[in-house]
């Protein structure tokens, strides 16, 4: 038995183990809210700032959606300051699940979702940052399974990092303008950010029509998408 595929093993029962413990003790599951932002970040200077930074690397590494996240960020901090953190915080999330998946949980991963990484291995492998920002731009998919796909693959870390980045950012702008109390009516605020969210989801889909290159991410996105004879 190999003493080393033991120790990660153990370590991941362990993280999962303090995860779940905290979820229910600290009562996790109700801390992103106005009330708990309003409380405990908002007005709090420089140290709510580093506290929303840190829950939304949590959150969003562990599958809390990021629009989600990027309102209350919004709500916390106005947009563009907003817009900053939360694009941090979900950038370090990306880079916390992806590293928990490559240096803890590989073989299991691997071994459970190995269709999955083939495909992502063989979509990103060429031009790694270019295809992650195609990923990021669609306005579907799953975030964290990305991640943990990405982490059990042979894909490069940084242009993976750069990529998810800056395929981050619409979104994020999108859903902290919503979120925010810019001087804008509400009504205009909320029918801005939709018309914003569908044009950015368009984008998306169209650059990945257009440069995936015949290479497929999953049959089922492709067919979502309208994509799958393309």
């Amino acid at each position: 038995m190999n003493f080393a595929h033991v120790l990660r093993g153990l370590l991941v029962m362990v993280t999962l183990a303090a995860a779940l413990y905290l979820w229910d003790t600290q009562d996790l599951g109700n801390v992103l809210t106005n009330d708990w932002i309003d409380t405990h970040i908002k007005g709090q200077g420089l140290g709510g700032e580093i506290l929303f930074i840190g829950l939304a690397a949590l959150a969003t590494g562990v599958g809390l959606p990021r629009q989600i996240v990027s309102g209350l960020a919004g709500y916390a901090f106005g947009l563009w300051l907003g817009t900053g953190l939360v694009l941090l915080g979900t950038t370090l999330g990306c880079v916390g699940s992806f590293y928990y998946a490559r240096l803890l949980a590989r073989a299991p991963l691997q071994h459970k979702f190995s269709g999955r990484v083939r495909r992502l291995d063989d979509f990103l492998h060429d031009n790694t940052f270019t295809m992650t920002l195609l990923i990021r731009m669609l306005p579907v998919g799953s975030n964290v399974a990305t991640n943990l796909a990405a982490g059990v693959s042979s894909v490069r870390a940084a242009p993976f990092f750069a990529g998810s980045a800056l395929g981050y950012l619409p979104q994020s702008l999108i859903f902290a303008l919503l979120g925010s109390g810019v001087a804008v009516d509400p009504a205009l605020r909320i029918s801005l950010s939709v018309i914003l969210f569908v044009a950015s989801g368009a984008l998306g889909v169209y650059l990945y029509r257009h440069f995936r290159h015949g290479k497929s991410l999953d049959t089922a996105l492709d067919d979502e998408l309208g994509t799958a004879d393309n």
